[in-house]
């Protein structure tokens, strides 16, 4: 296992679609695992194979329990509700934005040994879903946003707000 280079925004790969996985071998275990330690070494909620430079359709996602979800092939099968929130993303440091996504969301992947199986998220874990989805498809959450704020901005803004009473 090891830890990968996050790539940013900047980089063309991230905007490029990626491919399906095929095989189901070493590599990709090897893979998944570097996924899941740069993930957890950059403290984030999830992490697409892109943002390390491999244009392979894999994900990881903490889910409500903290567990690491490996999702191999994600595709969104159903989704409800709706939730705006701030999302900031490892490939787009210190900015942050809202974002629409659904409340509920449900996927359909296959495990790191090619075995299909569902999963439902609700509230942060369906945010996750989509966002890394996002990702396979070349898309980064900044482009579903009005406004990016910097952790400062940001800040002044949540002071701003509780002020105020209320919350987004």
């Amino acid at each position: 296992m090891a830890i990968r280079e996050i790539l940013t925004d900047k980089d063309p790969v991230l905007h490029k679609k990626c491919h399906p996985v095929t095989q189901f071998d070493d590599k990709l275990a090897t893979l998944l695992d570097d996924l899941k330690e740069t993930l957890a070494a950059a403290n984030g909620a999830g992490l697409a194979a892109p943002q390390i430079g491999i244009l392979r359709r894999v994900v990881v996602v903490l889910d409500e329990a903290d567990e690491m979800l490996e999702l191999v092939n994600p595709e969104i099968l159903s989704q409800s509700g709706e939730q705006d929130g701030l999302e900031g993303c490892l490939s787009v440091p210190g900015m942050w934005g809202y974002v629409l996504r659904p409340m509920k969301v449900k996927v359909r992947a296959q495990d790191r040994k090619g075995n299909w199986f569902e999963v439902k998220g609700e509230e942060m874990v369906a945010r996750c879903f989509c966002h890394e989805i996002d990702h396979l498809d070349g898309h980064v959450f900044s482009e579903h946003v009005d406004c990016l704020y910097t952790n400062e901005e940001l800040e002044e803004l949540l002071a701003e707000e509780e002020k105020k009473g209320k919350r987004r």
